[in-house]
């Protein structure tokens, strides 16, 4: 095909330069008819010079015209080649969506920074996290998200400094390289302005999008062995700012590598944890109030670690939902404290919390009762509790997902009450069995008035709403009685006991429940 081409090309040739010959004939002849060149024709007697002569000169000029434009065409296709290679090269070097610089061409801006660098930083990396980005995306569409990223990146080269360059690195992860003029003073007030920016509404189809950003920000120096070191530190300060609340900016610390690396054991650990069993269910009694009665446990995690020794839920729960291994470990743990229950009397319920992450899966009221039909435990005798964290991201989503759990027969009760944003809409708009009041409430009620105050609201709004109440963290005998003289329903606290394993729950539920009562009133 390409000899094929190359031949058509040649004759395309060749019939340009005979058209133009012909046109040189023809002009030579008419002009020579109506004496047109007489001047020229006088010219040729004078100094003898033949037609013929005059004849190949005007096909030489025709030839030189021939050559020209080819050359002409050829230069045009350099032009053409060269400025498609540019657009190529350019595609190659930035974000297709945002028109920011891609991961690629950042590097290589890092890396001429960090050449460029003496014994001074002369330039930083600050790497743009979105938070709160994958809820944009689940409840209005991608079409949201990319309007969002390109928002996000107008907003970014809108306060890129002088020299500066800015890029998107990844799905919702910006990154700009920018010159050290002003020393730190100047880096925090880029950073805080990056943070308000971001956070500003975005509007789209009538829709204020909201995000927020959290940043880590690395100086570039000489002894970094390339580029990616300084992007790597970068994201060790930024996970930091993630990890101390969000929307926020760190700068990095030798420190945070030695932690990240300690996290990254512990994920290792964890894994192998999940997999093998060492996590398993402790359980918290909770009593009716005032009469201390057993009436069913708490499931919380336990990891018995082979150095560590036991550890508490806070050691490792939220690694467990960053990393995607919190609803392994809580089917696990569910299946287990069902199997248990299975032994004790059949009035004692089990609660476990299940996590934000876990209740946007869509099957897991599926999960559930496939959980409950294994293990034969009856659905009314387990409680699944919730945070306001998981209604948050997707209203809808929770309120097909709590009918669901509710026609099985589950009973669903709201977690830590009163530490939400809008917690009396959530309970206008979804139906639930019981609220669990916040043990930062219960462990001040004695000693403060204005708590004591929002707790006796929240027992009252329960008791209107036809919803049970059960007060957690209860300490001492002075939260107790004035718990129950209020009407609280239900307690829970190390003043009852703390949380058991199987061996010690179930040599509680066995003895007589007088027994009991009295051993819990101890």
């Amino acid at each position: 095909m390409a000899e094929k081409r190359g031949g058509s090309w040649g004759e395309g040739e060749l019939y340009d330069a005979l058209c133009l010959l012909m046109i040189g004939v023809c002009c030579w002849i008419i002009g020579a008819q109506f004496h047109v060149f007489a001047a020229l024709h006088g010219f040729i007697l004078a100094h003898d010079l033949s037609n013929q002569l005059m004849l190949g000169l005007v096909m030489g000029f025709a030839m030189m015209v021939v050559s020209l434009r080819k050359s002409l065409k050829l230069r045009q296709a350099m032009l053409e080649r060269d400025a498609t290679t540019a657009r190529a090269e350019s595609i190659a070097r930035h974000d297709a969506l945002t028109g920011l610089a891609n991961r690629r061409l950042f590097l290589e801006a890092v890396e001429a920074r960090r050449r460029a660098t003496g014994a001074e930083p002369s330039s930083a990396v600050l790497l743009v996290d979105l938070d709160r980005f994958k809820p944009v995306n689940d409840l209005y569409g991608h079409a949201a998200g990319n309007a969002v990223l390109c928002a996000v990146a107008e907003r970014l080269a809108g306060l890129l400094p002088a020299r500066g360059v800015a890029a998107r690195i990844g799905g919702d992860e910006f990154a700009l390289v920018v010159p050290l003029e002003g020393g730190s003073e100047a880096l925090a007030r880029l950073a805080q302005a990056m943070i308000g920016s971001i956070a500003a509404p975005i509007l789209w189809n009538d829709n204020a999008l909201k995000v927020g950003a959290t940043i880590g920000i690395a100086l570039i120096t000489h002894d970094d062995a390339d580029a990616e070191v300084a992007l790597h530190a970068a994201d060790l300060a930024m996970y930091q700012g993630k990890k101390d609340g969000r929307g926020n900016y760190r700068v990095f610390k030798s420190a945070m590598d030695v932690e990240l690396k300690a996290r990254a054991q512990l994920e290792s650990e964890l894994r192998a944890a999940i997999m093998n069993g060492e996590i398993e269910p402790f359980y918290q009694p909770v009593v009716s109030l005032p009469e201390r009665t057993l009436i069913g446990v708490e499931v919380l995690a336990r990891w018995r670690h082979p150095t560590r020794g036991l550890l508490a839920p806070a050691r490792f729960i939220t690694i467990a939902e960053e990393t995607g291994l919190i609803a392994d470990l809580s089917y696990r743990l569910l299946r287990q404290a069902c199997r248990d229950a299975r032994d004790w009397p059949v009035h004692l319920q089990i609660a476990l919390n299940i996590s934000p992450q876990q209740f946007q899966d869509a099957g897991l009221s599926e999960r559930i009762l496939a959980i409950l039909n294994e293990t034969g435990l009856a659905p009314n005798r387990l409680e699944v509790e919730i945070t306001e964290t998981a209604l948050v991201q997707d209203l809808e989503a929770a309120r097909t997902t709590l009918t669901s759990l509710q026609n099985l027969g589950v009973r669903i009760a709201l977690d830590d009450f009163g530490t939400g944003y809008s917690s009396l809409y959530h309970l206008r708009e979804l139906k639930f069995d019981k609220l669990k009041i916040d043990r930062s409430y219960v462990d001040t009620i004695t000693m403060s008035d204005e708590r004591a105050k929002l707790v006796d609201a929240i027992i009252k709004l329960s008791a209107s709403l036809g919803l049970v109440t059960t007060a957690e963290g209860i300490e001492t005998d002075a939260s107790l009685d004035w718990l129950s003289t209020q009407g609280c329903d239900f307690g829970q606290g190390y003043l009852f006991g703390a949380p058991m394993p199987k061996s010690e729950i179930d040599t509680l539920v066995s003895i007589d429940p007088a027994v009991i009562k009295a051993r819990l009133a101890a």
